[in-house]
């Protein structure tokens, strides 16, 4: 095994690795996402802005005391879809650590000093194989091929990288959003995994009778699984993109709209605070005494505004139009 002080490993997954007695203390067997509902809801939840209803406007307040290690640190900041600095790449950044919270718990982010061109890049990481011990972080990396474009690939030992900890930047779900998910995870897995279990009732066709007679009620199992998904997400407030039951009355839907929404508004805030005193510590090494706070701006939805709109509605004071556009905005 070797062990060394080094950058993270860019592997994301296990994927290409062998992972062996040990190496599966660190790189957990996470629960499959492939769920028809689970799927659904993590794209839904991870949602946090919607960038084309405030285009005029700016979405974010950043003050720092010092603006030039404020563009160092996000100037080349890289997410999935972009590099670069702006509104678009600070939402980017924030959803794209909001969905690896929902997978995993947890996010990391890891900052490559360019010294030739006097940059920072900032790039995310797998979480899977972090641990912290006395305050240093470390990386388990099992073994591994790697692909060499001139030759065969190439067998790497094991190793444990003792990581910069003043360069490394972790991002941790909120607990009581924590565990509200998890409740709901363990019952939309039994959904999911009963979904297609309907056509177990069906009657088979045979050739002396094609067209068999069936007195199953489908109706009641679909009535009977809806009541189970509605009771589950009753914490999270997720309606399971059903748009059009004439069972659920407006009152009913708007009110778990603003639940769902507030519950996104509170993520969303949880990680901006973290991202300003992750970024406030690690740009001390950079300029000393360095701080940054980023907060939603005025134009964004806030979770003040929607407990607001949940009082006007509980008095019957405030139209369901005026609850859907609010729920709908950045």
């Amino acid at each position: 095994m070797k062990i060394s002080r080094a950058e993270p490993s860019p592997q994301r997954n296990s994927h290409g690795m062998h992972l062996g007695f040990f190496d599966r203390f660190f790189f957990k067997s996470y629960p499959d996402r492939n769920g028809f509902n689970r799927r659904m809801f993590d794209e839904d939840f991870t949602g946090l802005f919607s960038l084309g209803s405030n285009e005029d406007g700016n979405l974010f307040e950043i003050k720092s005391n010092e603006d030039e290690t404020l563009r160092k640190l996000l100037g080349n900041v890289k997410t999935r879809y972009s590099v670069g600095w702006g509104d678009e790449t600070v939402c980017e950044l924030v959803e794209e650590i909001a969905q690896s919270l929902i997978w995993f718990g947890r996010s990391y982010y890891f900052l490559h000093d360019d010294t030739e061109r006097g940059e920072v890049h900032v790039t995310s990481f797998g979480s899977q194989g972090f641990f912290q011990f006395f305050g240093t972080h470390f990386q388990w990396v099992p073994k591994r091929r790697e692909r060499l474009w001139s030759q065969d690939d190439e067998g790497l030992q094991r190793e444990i990288r003792i990581l910069n900890t003043a360069k490394l930047m972790r991002f941790d779900m909120p607990k009581s959003i924590e565990r509200m998910l998890s409740a709901q995870n363990k019952i939309l897995a039994v959904i999911d995994k009963n979904e297609y279990r309907i056509t177990d009732f069906q009657s088979e066709s045979t050739y002396e009778n094609p067209n068999p007679a069936n007195h199953f009620d489908f109706s009641l199992w679909r009535d009977a699984r809806d009541r189970v998904l509605y009771r589950v997400t009753r914490g999270t407030g997720w309606n399971g993109r059903k748009y059009d039951s004439s069972k659920r009355s407006d009152f009913f839907d708007c009110l778990r709209m603003i639940r769902f929404r507030r519950n996104q508004l509170l993520l969303r805030d949880d990680i901006l605070n973290q991202l300003s005193i992750e970024l406030s510590r690690v740009g001390k090494r950079y300029k000393a005494g360095f701080s940054v706070k980023i907060t939603g701006a005025n134009e964004l939805a806030s979770v003040a505004n929607l407990n607001q709109l949940e009082e006007r509605l509980l008095r019957e004071d405030v139209e369901f139009n005026e609850v859907i556009d609010y729920c709908y905005k950045n």
